[in-house]
């Protein structure tokens, strides 16, 4: 074990009586608890507007008489003092629902590996549901108490900025991130030396720096190659999430697989369970079967040693979403590493072999399944498509009892609710509720809320969105100089009062983001109907890699731009965190298009169904799981037709005939009050029925008791 401190890159001068900013500042507790985010507003709304909400960057700018007015400010004093209050209680905590659980055992740890992490907007180390989903996972393991720790990259880059031209051609735009002004904890040595672990890459050393975010109680260990002593070229490795450059793919994965194992015991930590989130870190089962075997453990007794330890959580429904390597890559990188685990090169590839329409490849999933005694897909339809899919590596075994169970995503609730929404559900479900997210019991009170009120919280949310819109628009026109078709593709021209859809996701084909456009004229008769207009918004980013992804995007964007619209089609573009949060909060309906059965869950349509927002989708994921009839629509049917053409074919009909015949009367039908009675049944069915199913209490508690603990005991 290193000995090692934390270093805070900015020490702030803060007045006395409000020190403790800063030391908000580095734990993301604040990212889901609103109150704390208005300690900064109130200071300077303006500011925290302009810093991305990252009190950070916020703290390094404010002015000192701001900072000093607060302090004279009684009502804010009284508030930031049970703000603190709050947070020293949640902090010091030891009623969690993990030891409640299982905290009879002292020292227990779970690693959980993922290659990004979605925590926040101001932290761009995440490219879309994955890294959303792991960042959930880790806020939600704090509330329960779990004793978790997690590894994955601090990106240098980050994911791309998003930029659209006027042709609707994608542009990917990277900025270095300034770590200085980011909740980012450094870690050094007591030398004051950074603290670095070193990994072989095809021969030559290369050092890994070791990076801290604090999310709650659990904290996150970012890897960065960007570390004085190597060559300009192996800086640049973890610069970027997911490159396309296969030599480049696999020295990120083996710094994270394998840097990651020698950076926990770099830091003194010896889990007891250790969980990939999909299979970009599995070369971490190798780095622990070297470790056992250098103990003069045989291979075959280390093998078992590693699978009891191990969890592994495939996303991938196709086989081709896989990260594979060809052999010869594999013998670059690891002919050394083979030699120290007693193989030859046939028992190396032997260990993750994938036989594919060319030849053979190593493949990551398949190390990854084959080193886990517990193995799950993400939702009940992926867990049927994960056994049939690796059916082969358990040749003996009938599909039905493949290994692979399932537990379906869910979300952070802190994190995605909005704030009118909270407030009205403490009133009416319980001042307990968000102890109780994923009892249905609760939720059941929603009936209990008057329509009036759930119907004036849902009207704000629109405005909200359409004005957060208007003003993005304004200010691309003023900074960016973008031509003004391109402000009313922003949204300028959107009614804040008419029925509102949102598609937001990544654009990749088999989301079919375009389904809605097949039939052009019939989609523009419907949303201009004078008496009950329809607006659609879009946005989403493509790979920079993937040409089809972007050809996709100018499609929806050229028929965004044209003026038959009137104004109703919009495309957001830069979606992140922040513009997510407007979107599944303001939209009335969120729409989802898979083909089946590529979305392996998905997880937007949750967020927005806790907020009110009604479900559109494709019986696919987690949606086949959610929907019971009366809290959304399905589009298309529970089967697959096997002709793509034909299933887009149906598909679309389904969808133009739902929202002509069910979704858009029921939305305009109002009762003498003006409110849209049974809109609003439908939503309390909705938030009845998903809220506590798909939230991820509900999740990290199904992975503790199915998986966790039972490693655990196992290991004891």
């Amino acid at each position: 074990m290193s000995k090692h401190h934390e270093i805070k890159p900015n020490h702030f001068s803060l007045p006395r009586r409000i020190e403790r900013l800063g030391e908000l500042a580095y734990n993301l507790w604040w990212t889901w608890n609103p109150d704390v985010q208005r300690l900064y507003k109130r200071i300077n709304s303006d500011l925290w507007e302009k810093t991305a909400h990252n009190p950070v960057q916020f703290l390094r700018n404010v002015e000192r008489a701001k900072l000093n007015a607060v302090t004279h400010d009684s009502y804010y004093l009284d508030f930031y003092d049970r703000a603190l209050l709050e947070y020293d209680q949640y902090m010091e905590r030891e009623d969690t629902w993990y030891q409640e659980n299982h905290g009879h055992v002292q020292g227990e740890l779970i690693a959980y590996f993922s290659s990004e992490f979605g925590l926040h907007e101001t932290l761009p180390i995440y490219a879309g549901g994955l890294g959303v989903l792991s960042g959930d996972h880790l806020k939600e393991a704090s509330d329960l108490g779990l004793p978790l720790v997690a590894m994955g990259f601090l990106y240098t880059k980050g994911y791309f900025t998003q930029l659209i031209t006027e042709d609707g051609w994608q542009e990917a735009q990277y900025v270095k991130l300034r770590f200085d002004e980011l909740p980012v904890l450094s870690l050094v040595d007591d030398d004051e030396k950074p603290l670095i672990v070193a990994v072989d890459l095809a021969g030559r050393e290369i050092l890994v720096r070791i990076w801290k975010i604090q999310v709650g109680r659990v904290p996150l260990y970012l890897l960065d190659s960007n570390v004085e002593e190597n060559s300009a070229q192996d800086k640049e490795l973890t610069s970027r999430l997911y490159s396309s450059d296969l030599d480049l793919r696999i020295s990120q994965e083996i710094i994270l697989g394998i840097g990651g194992v020698r950076a926990f015991r770099k830091l003194g930590h010896d889990p007891v369970v250790w969980h990939m989130n999909e299979g970009h870190s599995a070369f971490l089962a190798l780095e622990r079967l070297r470790e056992l075997v250098e103990q003069e453990i045989s291979f075959d007794e280390a093998v078992e040693i590693v699978k009891s330890k191990t969890i592994f959580t495939t996303h991938t429904p196709v086989p081709a979403g896989s990260d594979e390597f060809p052999d010869w890559l594999i013998d670059k990188y690891f002919y050394t590493f083979q030699q120290q685990l007693g193989l030859d090169r046939e028992q190396f590839c032997d260990l993750a072999r994938h036989k594919v329409s060319w030849g053979e490849t190593f493949s990551m999933p398949v190390l990854a399944m084959r080193m886990s005694s517990l193995r799950n897909g993400v939702s009940q339809l992926h867990g049927e498509v994960a056994r049939e899919m690796w059916n082969y590596l358990w040749p003996d075994t009938r599909v039905d009892e493949v290994p692979i169970s399932h537990i379906t995503n869910g979300i952070h609730t802190g994190t995605w609710l909005a704030g009118r929404l909270r407030l009205l559900y403490g009133i009416y479900l319980g001042s307990d509720w968000m102890e109780r997210i994923d009892d249905p019991e609760i939720w059941e009170t929603v009936s209990n809320i008057p329509d009036e009120e759930l119907w004036a919280v849902r009207r704000h949310l629109k405005r909200k969105l359409v004005f957060y819109m208007r003003e993005r628009a304004r200010n691309q026109w003023v900074e960016d100089e973008i031509h003004p078709v391109q402000v009313i593709a922003s949204g300028a021209l959107l009614n804040p009062y008419a029925l509102t859809i949102g598609f937001a996701r990544r654009f990749a084909t088999y989301k079919r983001a375009d389904l809605i456009l097949k039939d052009f004229e019939r989609l523009l008769s419907i949303i201009n109907q004078s008496n009950y207009p329809v607006q659609i918004i879009f946005a989403g980013k493509a790979h920079p890699a993937d040409k089809p992804g972007k050809l996709l995007i100018q499609n929806v964007y050229r028929k965004v731009k044209l003026a038959e619209s009137g104004g109703r089609l919009v495309f957001l573009e830069d979606y992140d965190m922040n513009l997510a949060r407007y979107l599944i909060q303001g939209v009335d309906v969120w729409m989802n298009t898979p083909r089946r059965p590529n979305e392996a869950s998905g997880t937007s349509g949750q967020k927005a169904a806790l907020n009110g927002v009604l479900n559109f989708s494709i019986l696919d994921g987690w949606w086949r799981e959610g929907y019971n009839g009366k809290n959304g629509w399905v589009i298309g049917s529970d089967e697959d037709l096997g002709d793509p053409n034909l299933q887009d074919e149906m598909d679309s009909e389904s969808l133009y005939d739902a929202l002509e015949n069910e979704i858009i009367p029921l939305y305009y039908n109002r009762s003498s009050d003006n409110l849209p009675v049974e809109w609003i049944a439908r939503m309390k069915e909705s938030i009845r029925t998903l809220a506590p199913e798909f939230s991820m209490r509900r999740m990290v508690k199904s992975y503790a008791k199915d998986m966790y603990f039972q490693l655990m005991d196992n290991n004891q």
